[in-house]
């Protein structure tokens, strides 16, 4: 410090998470359903988390959602107090009843043989299932802090996966190997598009777009190398609604882009989508990927600078149709 003082600091004093949340299923799970970015964060994940009290059989799951990276399922386990043999049979249960890629318990603590018990399933399962440890800390104020406690080793299972599938994964580790460039890109240049940590093995990679139901795409198709705003709620009609409300900013917001751009209402599914095709580009030309980088950045970035030229992504509800 300037004057030479030193500084003050205070101190962090654990708080029991029953003194601040005392019930998991009234208390906690909606907190943690109203405060996702701190599992966020903490997963490396763009995680939306949709369902509280998921039914499954005759037990109800915490919380249900998915990483919008991959548009794969996640499941929530909740334990308020230190870990026990009776969750880790319900996460169990509960994962083969939503067959989810990521399983995440979170609990006070955890004892050191449910911790070895998470390892050995991470070491067990196939390499599209991965089961996350996190520990909850009640602080003072009271300020939630978590930690990683176990975590799947992806590397390791890359690895057996290609050792198991041979021939069959080549194109799967082209895309992967290409992804996790682009996202060593957006961590440099774009760090708020995306807090995904580990690359998927599809031809796809997805951001959100700050609105439920709808995503930014970047995609190897039979057209090339695409960037794109799709509509993907499960509800086809607003979808629609979303898709149409934008085509009636189309001239302002290709001014904004720079050029036309594709518009897809796709009467035969149930989502929509606004795109911008590099064309010819293969996941197979290895040469070629740093202009294939640049070129979605680019795009990207012109398309979410023209959605904001008109104002963000029209606000349409399911509530706004029925009343139509």
């Amino acid at each position: 410090m300037s004057d030479g003082s030193l500084p003050v600091l205070g101190r962090l004093t654990r708080v029991p998470p029953r003194d601040v949340w005392p019930h998991e299923a009234h208390s906690f799970t909606p907190w943690l359903l109203s405060n996702v970015d701190v599992l966020s964060d903490l997963l490396g994940m763009d995680l939306v988390l949709e369902v509280a009290e998921h039914p499954v059989g005759g037990f109800s799951l915490d919380l249900m959602g998915r990483d919008e990276t991959t548009g794969e399922v996640v499941i929530v386990e909740n334990q308020l107090e230190t870990s026990d043999h009776g969750h880790l049979g319900q996460i169990l249960t509960y994962a083969a009843g939503t067959d989810p890629t990521t399983i995440v318990w979170v609990a006070a603590s955890f004892r050191p043989e449910h911790r070895a018990a998470i390892d050995w399933l991470n070491t067990r399962t196939d390499e599209n299932t991965r089961f996350f440890g996190v520990v909850r800390i009640g602080e003072s104020e009271p300020a939630p802090s978590f930690r990683l406690v176990a975590q799947p080793n992806d590397w390791e299972k890359s690895v057996r996966a290609a050792t198991n599938q041979g021939e069959a994964t080549g194109r799967q580790l082209l895309y992967r190997a290409f992804w996790t460039r682009w996202i060593e890109l957006l961590q440099a240049e774009r760090p708020g598009w995306s807090r995904a940590r580990s690359a998927p093995r599809d031809s796809w990679f997805t951001m959100t777009a700050g609105t439920p139901g709808a995503t930014h795409f970047t995609t190897f198709t039979r057209r090339g190398l695409s960037s794109e705003l799709v509509f993907d709620s499960p509800d086809a009609d607003l979808n629609l609604a979303r898709f149409r409300a934008l085509k009636a900013h189309q001239p302002k917001l290709e001014q904004a882009y720079g050029q036309p751009l594709d518009w897809q209402d796709l009467p035969d599914r149930k989502s929509t989508r606004v795109a911008d095709y590099l064309p010819d580009a293969d996941i197979t030309t290895e040469d070629h990927w740093p202009q294939y980088l640049t070129w979605l950045l680019d795009r990207q970035t012109r398309l979410r600078t023209a959605l904001t030229a008109i104002g963000g992504i029209p606000s349409i509800d399911h509530g706004s149709l029925r009343d139509h």
